[in-house]
Parts: C-alpha cells; sequence; structure tokens
C-alpha cells in the first residue's frame, strides 16, 4: 500500500557545523554541533528511517528493496537510488573541494558522480561561497596555488542572499562559506575530493587529508559562469511555484501554499505519477498534508517520501517547502 513516509534523518557531527538545525528545524540528536541532516538518503553511509504507519522503522533502503516502483515505475531492485537530499548548517566555512564526474567516479572510486544544487535557505549578511574560478588555470598553475596558500586569490568568491540558487556541475571548485544554511539535492555520491582547507586540524589534531592530485585531474579549471537566467514562476490558486533546477539527475521546484483568493487558508492540490517519487522538504510555515482520510501535520524541518504513483493529494496551510522529483 502507497501511502506518504514521513522520514527521520541521519545526522552528521561535521567540524564546521552550528546548532540551527535543532534550534529552528526540530532536529532532535544529541550531536553537536550539527552539521548535516540527510533528509533523504538510502547511501551507505547512513539511511533515513520511515517513522509512520505500516512500514514504520524500515529503512528507506529496506523500503525501496521490498518496493522498488515506490522509486519509478521503472526502477529495478538492482539499480541505485539516485538521490541523496540534506540540510546543511555551516557555522564555519567548509573545505574547497570538487566532485567528479559519472565517468570518472564510476572508473576510480566504483561508486556514482555527484553533480549537486544549493538553495540558499538563509544566510548571515555578507556571507559568500567559492564558485569556480575568476581566471583560467594549467594543471601546473592549480598545483603551485594550492602549494603556495594562494588558492583564495583565484577562486570566485559570490554573495549570497536568502533564496539564490546554485547549480554545482561535477567537476566544479565549490566551497559552502561562513554562516550559510543550504538544502543540497545531490546525486547518490559520497565521493568528494578536498582541494584546501584553510590549514585546519581534525578531532585527532591532524592536518584533514587533502586529495589534491585527484581533484586536479577531474577538477574544471576554466571559470564558472554564475546563475543568470530568471527561474519561471507558476501561480495557480493556493501556491506559487518556482522551477529552481531541472537536469539529467533531479528537478527541484520551490513551492509556497498561503491564502486563497478569499482570504482563507489556502488548500493545494498535487499528485504523484508513476513516473517518479516525490520528496517534500518544508523549510518554514506549517499545515498538514491530506492524503485520502489522512492529514499529516507539518512544520518546519519535516520530510516526507511520497511513494511512485500515490496519485492525489493537498497542501493546506501556509507553509513553503522545497519538490523533487526525478
Amino acid at each position: 500500500m502507497r501511502y506518504p513516509l514521513r522520514l527521520s534523518p541521519v545526522f552528521k557531527d561535521y567540524l564546521w557545523g552550528g546548532e540551527r538545525l535543532k534550534t529552528e528545524y526540530h532536529k532532535q540528536t544529541d550531536q553537536s554541533p550539527l552539521a548535516e541532516s540527510w533528509e533523504l538518503s538510502c547511501h551507505p553511509d547512513g539511511t533515513s528511517r520511515v517513522l509512520n504507519g505500516p512500514l514504520q522503522g524500515y529503512t528507506l533502503s529496506e523500503v525501496v528493496a521490498q518496493h522498488p516502483t515506490y522509486v519509478a515505475a521503472d526502477f529495478s531492485p538492482a539499480d541505485e537510488f539516485p538521490l541523496l537530499i540534506k540540510l546543511i548548517d555551516a557555522k564555519d566555512r567548509l573545505s574547497i573541494q570538487v566532485h567528479p564526474d559519472d565517468e570518472y567516479a564510476r572508473r576510480v572510486e566504483h561508486a556514482a558522480g555527484k553533480t549537486e544544487m544549493w538553495y540558499i535557505v538563509d544566510c548571515d549578511p555578507g556571507a559568500t561561497l567559492i564558485y569556480g574560478f575568476k581566471q583560467p588555470l594549467t594543471k601546473q598553475e592549480l598545483r603551485e596555488r594550492i602549494e603556495t596558500n594562494t588558492l583564495m586569490d583565484v577562486v570566485n568568491e559570490v554573495p549570497v542572499h536568502k533564496g539564490d540558487v546554485f547549480f554545482i556541475k561535477a567537476t566544479t571548485l565549490h566551497a559552502i562559506g561562513k554562516g550559510i544554511l543550504i538544502a543540497e539535492i545531490q546525486q547518490n555520491s559520497n565521493v568528494t575530493y578536498r582541494v584546501y582547507d584553510y590549514g585546519r586540524k581534525g578531532a585527532d589534531g591532524k592536518p584533514r587529508p587533502l586529495h589534491i592530485e585527484k581533484a586536479v585531474e577531474v577538477v574544471n579549471r576554466q571559470p564558472t559562469p554564475l546563475p543568470a537566467d530568471p527561474h519561471p514562476v507558476t501561480r495557480r490558486e493556493g501556491a506559487e511555484e518556482t522551477l529552481l533546477q531541472a537536469c539529467r539527475y533531479f528537478t527541484v521546484r520551490h513551492v509556497r501554499t498561503g491564502e486563497n483568493s478569499a482570504g482563507s487558508a489556502g488548500v493545494s492540490a498535487f499528485s504523484v505519477g508513476v513516473e517518479s517519487f516525490q520528496h517534500l522538504l518544508f523549510l518554514d510555515g506549517q499545515g498538514t498534508l491530506d492524503w485520502g482520510e489522512e492529514a499529516l501535520p507539518l512544520q518546519k524541518g519535516d520530510s516526507l517520501f511520497l511513494p511512485a504513483g500515490l496519485g492525489n493529494y493537498r497542501v493546506r496551510g501556509q507553509t513553503e517547502f522545497l519538490l523533487t522529483t526525478l
């Protein structure tokens, strides 16, 4: 039986994290700092778990193995679950890094590559992130910049604002800056090559390892154009949808539900077809998700997996969420 699955996340306590996911997004964990909350995951490094209904207590990996058509009509139990979705609280800046594309990752790491999208949920005034290079570099020039601690002179540091969207295609140099809270939609991969880490030390007191040779091999050493195109907006009764990104791996929309034309709390109708599951990550507001006779309460930080073929559902109340599909 298909029904909306409420998911519990996987938590990561990386040294650069903060506490906002606990204080503002209702994440319950003793881990501190709380850097990442993996909201939709079937990854070996941590899988989401179902919190409600007949499948309560099962991991999402177990659910997908038993019910592959929950992912998509043509999904096979032999296929890898395609996506990983996170909330990331960067109290401090992350290392400068790059992810390989599918070809290199399959050949060298026996894993998928990693293309991802960032939605800036919130940020401190003046916050920045790193997005590619300011100028073309040869492999030798890049190595020398890393070895002489002058890499920051050639990276493209970009101011960010709440609601900004960045598409981080595999092979793009990048880093989340200090004071940024991000929703990340990515391929189901954890392959990361750390290029530069500001001389920081890990919990063991030693400098965190770099992966310079692999990074130099895969990184795009040409400047990366900044996002410029306006995002298409669709308005209908009770909801406003903004298409944030559509690529071969995922499609992401920002949805805002609110008041209807009569001024009362809006009700927005949606549907899940057989071609893809939907994942809803609630960023603000509160309401309910109505499906059949059920009404699931919704609040900031909630994560729902809606199986492919679920059919019609409604979101009632004033909410803001990311809707992700294949």
